[in-house]
């Protein structure tokens, strides 16, 4: 890759899809299906393999770092999940790899001379300490790399103790076998990257392995494919005690809305309650009214009777002294007549 072709990927990185107003480029987004979501989280074995022996190619899903950028912006304020696509893409490779790593045991098995179980476990051991030894040598280079001198040689002194068990071992091995059998190369599957370790392999040959490209790039997608499990139980559980705080937060609503409805209903009987009281009352003022009036009308009543009878009492007096005075009278006119009539007669 040119100069200007690394520059213009770290600005993709960096600033995204847009970073020139690029309408094309933006056309396709980090969600779309097309996008690799595995290249997205860093964990796309084609880029992790990539100018290996293991080299699997172009990948058939589109890798772009400005995409990965707008994700890594994205993700900040939304969750999308791409975790779980990415580790099943991971566990499948996997899967793979770890199906031929059973393939070339078995291939080994049938090839090479059957040995006892106690040989067996010897030759194992050999092979422990050899991957011991050329782990801690690619350490010791890698340190030595990065300038970490001072630690570098302590990792190179726990090589020199390593090589000390491997020839002990090494001599157990070769005194529980025929000498001709000892000298036949035996093999082992790396349990990392599938690939075929020497029991006399030398302490190079190891570093090389245990060093190399190809074995520690298996490692990192083992070590990203367990990250990626781990986020994904994780967000899981996210959203489960999101879904969880929200389902209580929904019941503790529904909760207070039936309190509250109850509360109002019992203001509404109240309410109602306390107009039956006005109604009562209103009914009892009623009944006191019409009381009220019924004995007015008794009053009425009674007082009109006496004076009827006073009435009467006055008319049947005053016709009695019409009846005494016209009495009189008579007598009087007879009397006069009859003093009338004696003067005649004289």
């Amino acid at each position: 890759m040119s100069a200007q072709a690394q520059m213009r990927a770290m600005l993709d990185q960096l600033m995204g899809t847009g970073r020139d107003g690029d309408t094309m480029r933006q056309r396709i987004k980090f969600t779309d299906e097309r996008v690799c979501k595995s290249h997205l989280l860093e964990s796309c074995p084609h880029d992790i393999l990539s100018g290996t022996r293991m080299d699997l190619g172009e990948c058939v899903k589109v890798h772009d770092l400005a995409l990965r950028a707008d994700y890594e912006i994205a993700s900040k304020h939304q969750e999308f999940f791409f975790e779980l696509d990415a580790a099943e893409h991971l566990q499948s490779f996997i899967a793979d790899c770890d199906r031929r790593t059973e393939l070339a045991k078995k291939r080994l098995a049938e090839t090479q001379e059957e040995i006892s179980a106690e040989v067996a476990a010897k030759a194992e051991r050999v092979h422990e300490l050899n991957e011991e030894i050329g782990k801690l040598l690619a350490r010791a280079e890698q340190l030595g790399g990065e300038g970490n001198v001072d630690e570098a040689q302590q990792v190179l002194e726990k090589v020199e103790k390593t090589r000390a068990l491997k020839r002990e071992a090494e001599d157990i091995y070769r005194n529980s076998m025929p000498a001709s059998s000892f000298q036949q190369q035996k093999l082992r599957v790396c349990e990392v990257c599938s690939a075929y370790l020497g029991l006399h392999d030398n302490d190079r040959r190891l570093a090389d392995h245990f060093g190399g490209k190809l074995h520690l790039g298996f490692i990192e997608i083992r070590e990203k494919l367990e990250k990626l499990r781990k986020a994904v139980v994780e967000k899981q559980e996210r959203m489960r005690m999101k879904r969880r705080e929200e389902r209580e937060r929904e019941e503790e609503r529904q909760r207070e809305w039936e309190m509250e409805r109850e509360r109002e209903r019992e203001r509404e009987r109240e309410r109602e309650r306390e107009r039956e009281r006005e109604r009562e009352r209103e009914r009892e003022r009623e009944r006191e009214r019409r009381r009220s009036r019924s004995r007015s009308g008794d009053r009425y009543r009674d007082g009109g009777s006496s004076s009827s009878h006073r009435s009467r009492r006055h008319r049947s007096s005053h016709s009695r002294d019409r009846d005494r005075e016209r009495k009189h009278r008579h007598k009087e006119r007879h009397r006069s007549r009859s003093h009338s009539h004696r003067r005649k007669k004289k």
